[in-house]
């Protein structure tokens, strides 16, 4: 990848991810560490990959994201923001009963959101949806789906698999956001869904197994799944948790916690020298 563009591609993802923490701190409630992960993915989807125009949210032709793990709405109302859907200090409204940006995304009231969801498992079945709309219309529009590690305990996740596997949707690409932790502990104690990879094999599906926050192998596994014909593709991103911020990384308890007025001054502090630094290069 052009260095250039990896530089750019890595400071939108840290103002992303100031973005969350500022909603997230504002609202005194929402999911930091699942947002933080999926930022460097986001950063690519909109800035590289998808076919999007802010200024026609509606477009029947772009190409559809569906954030099947709602819960990380702060990540994709911050990089929704940045790139012109809307204001980006309506961030800091997260979760007020007057506001658009609830915690779970919802496509009738924010732009850019071209499915709601929440409910855990269901967002892969919308994508898989749109994606057979794509086929039946004869369409070039690319749908993409991003699940969590714990989300795909539910069994309604191995369904639409199923689904596109049989109906070789090769128009859609499912990414897990494999961070190694839910809500309750470790995905590989409470409910292991491990091997992720092997399961999407098993329902035909081209599988890539990446870094990510690597923007390098992020590049190179979206190239992959564009060049792949006849089958879905699934990308199993490692990622770390919690992402930018040292106290949140790795941590389950941030899962679902807001930080308070000392954490949160720490965690802006550290996204935006990280910021500063990567301006300066």
């Amino acid at each position: 990848m052009d260095e250039n563009l990896k530089k750019q591609l890595k400071i939108f993802a840290c103002k992303a991810r100031i973005g969350a923490i500022d909603g997230i701190y504002c609202a005194k409630a929402g999911h930091p560490g699942g947002s933080l992960s999926i930022c460097d993915l986001l950063s690519y989807l909109y800035n590289v990959e998808m076919n999007v125009d802010p200024k026609n949210p509606q477009d029947p032709k772009r190409d559809r994201l569906v954030l099947s793990k709602g819960h990380a709405a702060p990540a994709l109302y911050a990089t929704l923001a940045l790139k012109g859907y809307f204001p980006v200090e309506d961030l800091k409204t997260l979760r007020k009963s007057d506001s658009y940006l609830q915690g779970h995304p919802n496509m009738n009231k924010v732009p850019g959101v071209d499915m709601s969801t929440g409910s855990l498992g269901q967002g892969i079945s919308c994508a898989v949806g749109m994606a057979l709309g794509g086929k039946i219309d004869k369409e070039n529009y690319r749908v993409y789906t991003i699940l969590g590690d714990g989300e795909i305990e539910e069994g309604q996740v191995w369904e639409a698999a199923m689904f596109a596997g049989f109906r070789k949707l090769d128009n859609l690409v499912v990414i897990v956001d494999n961070n190694g932790l839910q809500i309750d502990g470790k995905v590989d104690e409470v409910c292991s869904p491990y091997p992720i990879d092997k399961k999407f094999e098993a329902f035909n599906f081209h599988v890539i197994n990446i870094d990510g926050n690597d923007f390098d192998q992020i590049d190179a596994a979206f190239k992959e799944a564009k060049a792949t014909k006849g089958m879905p593709t699934a990308i199993i991103a490692h990622t770390v948790k919690g992402k930018g911020v040292s106290f949140m990384e790795n941590q389950v308890g941030w899962h679902g916690t807001a930080p308070n007025d000392e954490q949160y001054a720490q965690a802006m502090e550290e996204l935006e020298k990280a910021g500063e630094a990567l301006c300066q290069k």
